[in-house]
């Protein structure tokens, strides 16, 4: 490949001029050359370059000394943080949070908490290598101890943001139906105001937890969230939740849905109080209270459904059979290890007749 240059004078003294990229080619005992691309266009130090390419293409090392000489820095990243940032445009958090300094902050905060699950230092350190402060719009720097005060806003500031969440999506459209479920975080250390010993769902014996209550709308989508200290119990975690649908989120026929431990008897009477409903499921000694005074009948609990009503409330039977698949699945878990037992003790007493004739 080599390049050409040529030059025509046009009207009134303007000169034209053609750079081309050719290739040179035999066609039979014919010598031809073929246009690979037009460099018309290209500034003169991009023609020298590939002219200073062609003259050593077959030895790359006189380009080393060329290569030494420059300088190579990399830029900041920007597609992870571009693509996080319209999503949160999309679901209307920059809204949410406001165009003022500590609401771009925690909406890096969000951001860097997606990209890595690290600390607030490591959300400091990602901004120096993300596009972060010039898409957000930053107007100064910030460090660690920034974006822990940040937090506290955050705190302070979760009920007017849930809102504007809430409306930014659902607008003025209000679900009738509210998911509610609790759950808990242990702690490693005590330093926490709300840490406490309670059940712990994690297993940690000995640790001290938190207990957070999420509550959702039908379609699963979180609506908002409230920590307990971590002895709450879980039917405690309730009351909060009524009040926060029928003031913050304007909730006028709503059924709450909760397993069987969140919803009893006082929390059903604080949900009418309030005008609300509730879906949840019966436990073993109401099944058993139910069956003994005749209002269910074991041959309901079918693999149909079969609806009873009784004193203003509907109740829907079935027969699980995944939940039934498990329990057997137990039993013979257990007549396994029965088993398993036995037969070690009697293959001891056999070897042992001293123990065997005690």
């Amino acid at each position: 490949m080599y390049i050409v240059e040529t030059t025509r004078p046009g009207p009134n003294g303007t000169v034209y001029r053609c750079v081309l990229l050719r290739r040179t080619y035999r066609d039979g005992d014919k010598v031809k050359n073929r246009t690979i691309a037009n460099l018309s266009h290209c500034t003169p130090q991009e023609i020298e370059a590939l002219r200073l390419a062609l003259r050593y293409k077959d030895d790359l090392a006189v380009l080393g000394s060329v290569r030494t000489a420059l300088e190579l820095h990399e830029g900041l990243s920007v597609g992870a943080v571009c693509t996080l940032y319209h999503v949160a445009r999309q679901l209307g958090l920059d809204r949410a949070l406001g165009t003022h300094f500590a609401g771009k902050l925690a909406l890096w905060q969000v951001i860097a908490r997606v990209l890595d699950q690290g600390s607030r230092l490591s959300a400091v350190r990602l901004a120096q290598t993300h596009a972060a402060c010039e898409l957000l719009g930053f107007t100064r720097g910030f460090d660690e101890n920034d974006l822990y005060d940040n937090l506290a806003w955050l705190a302070a500031h979760q009920a007017t943001i849930e809102r504007r969440v809430f409306t930014a999506r659902r607008g003025h459209h209000k679900p009738g139906l509210f998911l509610y479920d609790v759950t808990s975080s242990y702690l490693e250390g005590h330093c926490n105001a709300l840490a406490a010993f309670g059940y712990n769902r994690d297993g940690k014996a000995g640790k001290p937890q938190v207990v957070v209550g999420l509550l959702c709308d039908e379609e699963g989508v979180p609506v908002s969230t409230k920590v307990f200290t971590g002895n709450t119990p879980d039917l405690a975690t309730l009351a909060p939740q009524i009040r926060k649908v029928a003031q913050r989120f304007g909730g006028e026929r709503v059924t709450f849905v909760g397993d069987r431990g969140m919803i009893k008897s006082g929390q059903i009477a604080a949900l009418a109080q309030a005008g609300f409903h509730c879906i949840t499921a019966l436990t073993k000694p109401q099944i058993e209270r139910f069956l003994k005074h005749g209002i269910f009948q074991l041959v309901w609990f079918a693999d149909q459904v079969y609806e009873v009503a009784e004193a203003g409330r509907r109740y829907i039977l079935r027969r699980n059979p995944q939940r039934a698949a498990e329990i057997a699945a137990g039993r013979r878990d257990k007549q396994h290890a029965v088993e398993q037992f036995v037969g070690k003790q009697n293959a001891y007493l056999a070897t042992h007749p001293v123990h065997r004739s005690r």
